[in-house]
C-alpha cells in the first residue's frame, strides 16, 4: 500500500540529499584543487587528475553508503546509470550548445582506456558480483592511468596547458596564496556534506522504491544517477558555453572511468557487491553501447556536433523508457 506521507518524506530526503551531494562535491573539489595548488602541482596535472575525478565524488559517496547499508542494487545502478547519463545526456546537452572538439589526449589515451575498462567491468560482473580481488585490480588500473596522465600532463603543448590553467583558476578560491590548513578544512567539510547527502539520498531512494513498487536497481539507474550527475551537467555545459568543449568531453570520460574503477572497485573492498541479473543482462550492455557509439565520431570527425548531441539524448530517452518498463 502506497502511503502518500512516506512518499513525500522520501522525495524530500532525496532532494535534500542531492543538494548536499552537489554542495559537498563542490566544496571537496575546491579544497582538493587548492591543496594541490598549495603543494605546487601544475594546473595541467591538477586538471587531468584532481578535477577529472572530483566531479564523481557524489557517486562514490552514494554507492559506498548504499552497499554498506545493504542496498547493492542501488550502488551498482548508480554507477551504471551515471555512466550512461554522462555519455548521452551530458555530452548531448553540451553538444547542443557548441560543437565539442576532441583533443589528442582524449582520443589517444582516455577514450580507449574507457572502452577497455568498460569491458573489464562487464567481465568482472559475469559471475553476479564484484569481489575484493577484482576491486584491487580496478584500483590498480586507475593508479596506472593516473600515473600516465601525470606524465602526459607535463608534456602538453602550451595551448592545451593554458586551458587547464583557466579551468583550475575557475575552481580556485580568491586570495593570494592557497593555505594548506584552510584547504584541508574544506576537504573535511566536503566529506561531511557528502556523507550527509549520501545518507539522505540512499534513505529516500530506498523508501521511495518500497512505496512505489520500484526496484532499487531502477531507482539507482534513473533518479539517483541523474541526481548525482548534476555536477557534471553544470560543469560540462558551462565549459561548452565558454568554448572549452574538449574539457567537457574529458570530464565526462574521466568521470566514467572513476565510477567504474574507484567507485565500484573501492566499494567492493569493503563488501562484495552483488550484481542483479537484469543489470548484467541489459544495463551493462547499454553502458558499453553508449560508450562505443561515439567512437566513429571521435575517430573520423574529431568532434561531436549538434545532430550527434540530439542522437545521444534520444538514446537516453529510449534507455529510460526501456528501464522503467522493465521494473
Amino acid at each position: 500500500m502506497v502511503r502518500g506521507h512516506d512518499v513525500l518524506i522520501a522525495i524530500v530526503c532525496m532532494i535534500l540529499g542531492v543538494v548536499l551531494l552537489v554542495a559537498g562535491g563542490e566544496v571537496l573539489l575546491r579544497g582538493a584543487v587548492g591543496l594541490a595548488t598549495a603543494l605546487r602541482l601544475t594546473p595541467a596535472v591538477i586538471g587531468m587528475t584532481v578535477v577529472a575525478a572530483g566531479t564523481s565524488f557524489p557517486e562514490l559517496a552514494v554507492s559506498a553508503t548504499a552497499a554498506y547499508r545493504g542496498s547493492p542494487d542501488l550502488a551498482v545502478g548508480n554507477v551504471v546509470g551515471s555512466n550512461i547519463f554522462n555519455i548521452t545526456v551530458i555530452l548531448g546537452l553540451a553538444a547542443l550548445i557548441r560543437t565539442l572538439p576532441i583533443s589528442g589526449v582524449t582520443l589517444k589515451l582516455e577514450y580507449p582506456v574507457l572502452i577497455i575498462v568498460t569491458g573489464l567491468a562487464i567481465l568482472a560482473c559475469r559471475d553476479g558480483r564484484v569481489d575484493a580481488v577484482e576491486g584491487v585490480v580496478f584500483l590498480a588500473v586507475y593508479g596506472v592511468f593516473m600515473g600516465v596522465s601525470v606524465v602526459l600532463a607535463r608534456r602538453l603543448n602550451p595551448a592545451v596547458a593554458a586551458e587547464f590553467q583557466d579551468e583550475v583558476e575557475a575552481m580556485s578560491l580568491p586570495g593570494d596564496q592557497p593555505r594548506v590548513i584552510f584547504n584541508v578544512l574544506l576537504l573535511a567539510a566536503g566529506f561531511l556534506l557528502l556523507s550527509g547527502g549520501a545518507q539522505s539520498t540512499v534513505y529516500g531512494a530506498t523508501v521511495l522504491a518500497l512505496q512505489l513498487g520500484m526496484s532499487e536497481r531502477v531507482v539507482g539507474l534513473t533518479i539517483v544517477a541523474i541526481g548525482t550527475g548534476l555536477p557534471e551537467v553544470v560543469a560540462s555545459v558551462i565549459s561548452a558555453a565558454r568554448g572549452r568543449g574538449d574539457v567537457a568531453v574529458g570530464n565526462a570520460i574521466g568521470s566514467n572511468m572513476f565510477n567504474l574503477l574507484v567507485v565500484l572497485g573501492g566499494t567492493s573492498l569493503f563488501t562484495p557487491v552483488p550484481v542483479a541479473p537484469e543489470t548484467a543482462a541489459s544495463d551493462l550492455w547499454w553502458m558499453l553501447g553508449t560508450t562505443v557509439i561515439i567512437f566513429p565520431l571521435m575517430v573520423t570527425r574529431h568532434k561531436v556536433g549538434r545532430w550527434e548531441g540530439i542522437l545521444l539524448l534520444i538514446i537516453y530517452v529510449s534507455y529510460m523508457v526501456t528501464t522503467l518498463n522493465s521494473n
